[in-house]
């Protein structure tokens, strides 16, 4: 449960992740997460916080160079398909080809939650986050999934989100990021190394 009132964030909150491991036309990675940030803003999209840059270790390991990460609280009157094909015309503006899974990517925007949407409902929603790591590998939804079924188990948007959300909780089991963390092994956020303050 996350309300407005942050900083003029009156309306339905949103939270994004971004992350990127490639180069893109903008230059390097935190230079693609600085600009993206910056591109949430529009008619309809609010950028309410946005956290520090983080340096994290790529997901999963072996799949390319590590990762520069952030997330982001923003207020929305978009419904979240419409939020999410936002965030995705960003991506494409940065370069992002879906070509391969798990792949380098230039710029990957998350929608991790959307006011206290439960997408499609509970049931399904619990079918993919109870998915056993082996098969999140080789099976994707082809829906959208709200709130983001992964939170819980990604050190790398935990963090971030933590500094600029640390009241959310998880509208299904009522977790705050924080608690999230606290239940994942210690060497998973050891390696998370902050690169800038937030701004």
């Amino acid at each position: 449960m996350l309300q407005g009132g942050h900083e003029h964030c009156d309306g339905t909150v949103a939270l994004v992740a971004l992350g990127s491991n490639a180069t893109s036309r903008l230059g390097a990675r935190d230079a693609n997460v600085r600009a993206a940030l910056a591109e949430l803003q529009s008619a309809s999209v609010t950028l309410c916080r946005r956290s520090s840059l983080y340096l994290t270790p790529c997901f999963p390991a072996g799949a390319g160079p590590d990762f520069v990460n952030a997330a982001a609280m923003l207020v929305t009157s978009l419904g979240p398909q419409a939020l999410l094909a936002h965030l995705h015309a960003i991506e494409a503006r940065f370069g992002r080809e879906r070509t391969r899974r798990w792949g380098a990517r230039t710029l990957d925007i998350d929608l991790l939650a959307h006011g206290e949407a439960i997408l499609p409902d509970a049931e399904e929603y619990r079918r993919w986050r109870a998915l056993p790591a082996s098969e999140q590998m080789r099976h994707a939804p082809d829906k959208l999934i709200l709130p983001h079924p992964r939170i819980q188990d990604r050190a790398f948007v935990l963090v971030p989100l933590a500094e600029i959300a640390p009241q959310w909780q998880h509208p299904l089991d009522g977790l705050t990021p924080a608690q999230m963390l606290a239940a994942l092994p210690v060497e998973e956020t050891s390696l998370i190394r902050r690169l800038d303050e937030a701004g």
